[in-house]
């Protein structure tokens, strides 16, 4: 039986980086406001646990974002799917990652993608043409993690 799995970034501001990475893939943030009311209530979290984003209760210190297409928990407001998980470590990113997203553009229109990623907050780091083989950009996020732009 094939596992599931979610991909967890370290950040230094979980609720932003995860708003730049749902833009930039068309994804949805994950609302957990109804869970953490629940939880609230039945005094298995406390108000310390709880930070508020955009109008909306968060894990604080945590936000996850989605496939808007992929089913999710409506309760929890955690998806089943395709998923990214954004949680707030204490250092700062120090190296190359070792692991990395590619974002892929409709054929002919990865200047367009470049340019919409830089509107969101991304920054261009090297242009790589490697001909046939292939065309990209590699990119960093808002807190300098590199991820390809195809």
């Amino acid at each position: 039986m094939a596992l599931s799995w979610k991909l967890v970034i370290d950040s230094t501001n979980a609720p932003a980086l995860a708003d730049f990475w749902a833009a930039a893939l068309e994804y949805e943030v994950e609302d957990p406001s109804m869970l953490i009311e629940q939880l609230l209530a039945a005094g298995r979290i406390g108000e310390e646990a709880v930070s508020e984003h955009r109008g909306r209760k968060t894990f604080r210190g945590y936000a996850a974002i989605r496939h808007p297409e992929d089913p999710f928990d409506e309760t929890s407001g955690v998806g089943r799917g395709r998923r990214l998980l954004f949680q707030d470590v204490p250092e700062g990113k120090s190296d190359k990652n070792r692991l990395h997203l590619d974002v892929h553009s409709e054929p002919g229109d990865l200047a367009k993608l470049v340019t919409r990623l830089e509107d969101l907050g991304a920054t261009r780091v090297r242009e790589v043409n490697k001909g046939p083989a292939g065309h990209w950009w590699i990119m960093q996020d808002p807190e300098g993690n590199e991820f390809c732009a195809a």
